[in-house]
């Protein structure tokens, strides 16, 4: 079966409440052990409850089919399990899940046809071509963005803010339908943005800039090593299933926790949870939660983690999972890796230049005082000896500045765009996140 588009998905929907209670479920987050092949999509959905709900959807029909107490057909779990599905947010896998197996057997049984086999191996012929039409569909969208971006560059961006948000949203929605769903976020959040944001041509160019360099890494993707063509993956929305690096490229603690930090826009709540090996490695830990749902449980900064921890592929700092949950949380007050800021500035620098479209870098900075500049009513900063940097909108100045004392302190953050984001601080006896 071919993969449906987004329309597609919006005509099986039983209702309009429905469907936006899909579009709120249709992320990452409260997904596990998602899964298609020619004819069947699965996955579990974690509910309210201890046990996620299984989501089985039959293309053929097509039949649906959740454990959930809906008596909507598709219910709302259905429905965000297709639009992950029909965004390319899932890969493809011949290894049917056994409650989605035991579903269509029984639909087959009555029905009198054979059922997929749990143990039976994908078809190398099916699933090249489906690979080769994705990469066709994805080729496509690409470039016809490269024409759109082509359009708003020649028109300026004083006319791309004028234009209405149907204008960036009828652009995201065709990179939707072309499976670059990543690409596509960015450009849905940027027509907000652009009215939003006091700052809204700089950042706007640097986003154009961005997005032009990511459809340039695509078109080039044959040049690329298997970092830099993991990188570029990410940047589009090509998933990878969590059960594949799980099992992949794995290492053992101890673990450091920088530091963490959370955010909700609404629709999907994230946390970013900062590590560090001995030897210096940095990898962020990502979970999600869609609407309604509950995020992981946070670590404690500077706590030390007996755990392994299985890395995405990619470039440094590279994203993290942990295989088990961790265990043996021994504080530390050292903060791992400390550095001065001329240095954190050219690591990133660094990032930067491997993957251009990278949105935070990892700042353990080693005593900084954290002061006003400009006099009254300037920016704060964080500054030492090698430079300052502007701390984010919202910092919480009056606690970094109680907990140092006005004196040089160590402090981890992330810098995105420009400024610093604050998530602990270091001091002689404790650890405080914030």
């Amino acid at each position: 079966m071919s993969r449906w588009t987004a329309s597609q998905v919006t005509e099986v929907a039983p209702d309009a409440a429905s469907l936006a209670a899909g579009r709120k479920l249709a992320v990452p987050g409260p997904w596990r052990e998602t899964g298609c092949n020619d004819v069947l999509v699965w996955g579990q959905c974690q509910g309210s409850g201890k046990t996620p709900y299984q989501v089985s959807v039959d293309l053929t029909g097509p039949a649906y089919r959740c454990s959930c107490p809906s008596r909507k057909f598709p219910c709302k779990h259905a429905l965000a399990l297709l639009m992950l599905w029909s965004e390319g947010r899932m890969d493809d896998s011949g290894q049917v899940a056994a409650f989605a197996e035991e579903w269509a057997g029984q639909r087959a049984a009555r029905a009198g046809a054979p059922a997929p086999a749990a143990d039976k191996p994908a078809d190398p012929a099916a699933r090249a071509k489906r690979l080769e039409q994705r990469l066709a569909r994805m080729d496509a969208g690409i470039e016809d963005f490269r024409l759109w971006l082509t359009d708003l560059v020649r028109s300026g961006l004083a006319a791309a803010r004028a234009q209405p948000y149907t204008f960036w949203d009828d652009a995201a929605a065709r990179l939707v339908d072309a499976q670059v769903p990543a690409l596509a976020e960015r450009v849905r959040e940027a027509g907000s943005l652009v009215h939003a944001r006091p700052d809204w041509a700089h950042h706007l160019l640097a986003e154009v800039g961005r997005w032009w360099t990511i459809t340039c890494a695509w078109q080039g993707r044959d040049r690329l090593d298997a970092d830099e063509l993991a990188d570029v993956r990410v940047a589009v929305g090509w998933a990878q299933s969590s059960e594949e690096v799980r099992d992949g490229d794995a290492r053992p603690g101890p673990w450091t926790v920088l530091g963490a930090h959370r955010s909700d826009d609404g629709r999907l709540q994230q946390q970013r949870t900062w590590l560090a090996h001995d030897d210096g490695e940095v990898v962020v830990v990502l979970d999600f939660a869609g609407y309604g749902q509950a995020l992981a449980v946070p670590q404690l900064s500077g706590a030390r983690l007996d755990v392994v921890v299985s890395r995405y592929p990619g470039s440094d700092p590279r994203r993290a999972m942990f295989r088990d949950p961790p265990a043996g949380a021994e504080p530390v007050t050292a903060l791992p890796g400390r550095t001065p800021l001329a240095e954190v500035h050219a690591a990133a620098a660094a990032a930067l230049a491997r993957a251009p479209w990278r949105d935070r870098h990892p700042a353990p900075l080693a005593g900084v005082r954290i002061v006003r500049g400009g006099g009254e009513g300037g920016e704060w900063h964080a500054s030492d000896a090698s430079g300052s940097v502007p701390l984010a909108a919202g910092a919480p100045v009056w606690m970094l500045l109680a907990l140092s004392g006005g004196e040089p302190v160590d402090v981890f953050g992330e810098l995105e765009s420009g400024v610093l984001r604050p998530l602990s601080v270091w001091l002689e006896d404790r650890v405080v996140g914030l």
